[in-house]
């Protein structure tokens, strides 16, 4: 679905992203793992056209990247922290973006009757917790049934019924060919979810392949153990 090659950034002096090369697939969920700094938020929001990469291109679905948003339409985004007019209600936020979208037919609007906000739909978005806002964002990000979507920390200050909703409504829309990148520090929320892991250190692509494959190569029983040896083996080769 999204095939990266040769992708390049600095920020001044700071080597960002380091000639990498990827390839996200079609009706999968690819979580996106590595440390601090290790240049995950560059590489998402190079993707999305948030960042001009240096060097390197981006195919999205068959066709080069190359300053057009009109792909845009197609991808669906929760950030960790979604920034809202605060003086609007959650109501007029969707009708709002449905106005700017040119009030397409076929919204999926499933989260918002999974979640059963009821009044706090109708309350200014300053006034609500994290996690109301958490949902509100989910709600957002499917709402225009969307062919890629790009979910940052997506169950972070969810309930655990909450989290439950969100966590079924990826895995039913991987299953109708949705394509998935996560983001995600809570490593069993990703071996839930997750079918491909692409690894990030210093830059550079250390590992991409399928979940099982990671713990095989490493000789590890869970994901935060194969992650957490592979990081050890790059500081120790780094040190050598």
């Amino acid at each position: 679905m999204i095939e990266i090659t040769g992708l390049e950034k600095r920020f001044g002096k700071i080597r960002v992203l380091r000639g990498l090369d990827l390839c996200l697939d079609r009706g999968k969920v690819t979580a996106i793992l590595g440390p601090n700094a290790s240049g995950k938020t560059t590489l998402i929001k190079c993707i999305l056209g948030l960042v001009q990469p240096d060097r390197g291109g981006i195919v999205f679905d068959g066709v080069r990247l190359n300053g057009d948003w009109a792909y845009r339409g197609r991808i669906g985004y929760m950030p960790q922290i979604a920034r809202f007019p605060d003086n609007l209600n959650a109501r007029e936020v969707m009708a709002m973006l449905k106005d700017l979208r040119g009030r397409p037919t076929g919204a999926d609007e499933a989260l918002l009757e999974a979640f059963r906000l009821g009044q706090e739909l109708d309350k200014p978005l300053r006034t609500l917790s994290g996690g109301t806002r958490q949902k509100i964002s989910a709600i957002l990000a499917f709402l225009f049934n969307p062919d890629v979507l790009f979910l940052d920390e997506p169950t972070a200050g969810l309930d655990p019924v909450s989290s439950s909703i969100l966590k079924d409504k990826i895995l039913q829309a991987r299953d109708v060919g949705k394509t998935f990148i996560l983001a995600s520090h809570i490593m069993s929320e990703i071996e839930e979810l997750a079918d491909n892991i692409v690894f990030l250190l210093d830059g550079q692509v250390r590992f991409a392949g399928p979940l099982d494959e990671i713990k095989t190569s490493t000789g590890q029983h869970n994901l935060e153990r194969a992650i957490a040896q592979m990081m050890v083996a790059q500081i120790t080769k780094e040190a050598a």
